[in-house]
């Protein structure tokens, strides 16, 4: 009865007064043992709020943990997404076609000549009639003369060459050139591709053309006395500006052209035939894999929990000072009664 008056005391503090005149009245009406009064109640409130300071000092400390794991993972995302902002992915896309813009061939046959050129479908060439005599020319071909882009001096002449477009009914292009004796040891035909035939012939500058391929492009070569077959594939590589470069990559095979030609002949034949290798356009860009967005979302998260625990805590703190007051006063409250 002497706690549960206590307790009024400690909750109604305005009406101290009057809790201390009903104590006093109930204190002298009732007797309680010494044992039951000096040690019992005291010992077991004390013990209760012993528990519960040590419970909240441990739950400050797992808050004060997680505060500083969430600090660390702060620290860990802007560290990664400045990381991944430094090396992007390369990213690598097939998109599929049934017609290629035609690519431009330019050919650079010094004293060799072009003795025919035809387009042929689902990759059938038919027997050569007369090999080293003047057949059909039935490409769209187109002669230029322009500066070498390296020296600014030497004259360079090129044969361009539409090239194959249809790439469902394996389109191709088979060329035969004819070079009449040479004084070096090998003889070899220089080549280039770029993107558009069409692009050549609109340009109203086609030797500045040429000179910006043959600087951007890489060239390549087919030997005399035999078949080469090209199979191209086109590249498209998207830069970090914005802009879009072209490159075509090529799997060549040579197969051994067999002369039948009644006369030995001092001269030399070059076949070189050209055809798409899948209707694939490749396109490579660089991908930043670290979205902002997330990364934002991840921080508010870590913030709100940073916030929320640390009020947890400050309420933790408020609430332990506020039952070490209590208590005290309770203690100070049951002395006085007692005394």
């Amino acid at each position: 009865q002497l706690s549960e008056d206590v307790e009024r005391v400690s909750e109604n503090p305005t009406d101290e007064t009057e809790g201390e005149m009903e104590v006093h009245e109930d204190a002298s009406s009732v007797i309680l043992p010494d044992s039951e009064l000096g040690t019992t109640a005291p010992s077991l409130r004390f013990s209760k709020t012993c528990l519960k300071n040590v419970f909240s000092v441990i739950l400050l400390f797992i808050y004060l943990l997680l505060m500083a794991v969430a600090v660390f993972l702060v620290y860990q995302t802007i560290s990664d997404f400045r990381e991944k902002l430094k090396h992007p992915v390369m990213s690598v896309s097939y998109k599929e076609v049934s017609l290629y813009d035609a690519p431009g061939i330019a050919f650079y046959p010094g004293k060799a000549r072009l003795l025919s050129c035809k387009h042929h479908y689902y990759d059938h060439i038919p027997p050569l009639i007369n090999p080293g005599q003047p057949g059909d020319i039935e490409c769209t071909t187109q002669r230029i003369n322009y500066t070498d882009p390296f020296t600014n001096q030497t004259m360079k002449y090129a044969l361009v060459v539409q090239g194959p477009r249809d790439v469902k009914k394996k389109e191709l292009v088979f060329l035969q050139f004819h070079l009449n004796g040479t004084d070096q040891d090998f003889s070899a035909i220089d080549y280039l591709l770029f993107s558009s035939f069409q692009e050549f012939i609109n340009s109203p500058e086609k030797a500045e053309f040429m000179k910006d391929c043959e600087s951007s492009y890489s060239s390549w070569k087919f030997s005399g006395g035999f078949r080469t077959w090209v199979k191209m594939s086109l590249v498209k590589t998207k830069e970090e500006d914005g802009s879009e470069t072209v490159e075509f990559k090529q799997e060549t095979s040579v197969v051994n052209y067999i002369d039948q030609r009644t006369k030995p002949r001092s001269d030399q034949l070059f076949f070189v035939v050209f055809e798409w290798k899948d209707p694939f356009i490749q396109t490579v860009q660089d991908i930043i894999t670290a979205n902002p967005w997330n990364m934002i979302a991840l921080l508010c998260g870590i913030f709100l929990a940073l916030f929320k625990a640390a009020d947890f805590a400050k309420l933790s703190v408020k609430w332990m000072i506020k039952i070490r007051k209590r208590h005290l006063k309770r203690s100070r409250q049951v002395m006085n009664h007692i005394n």
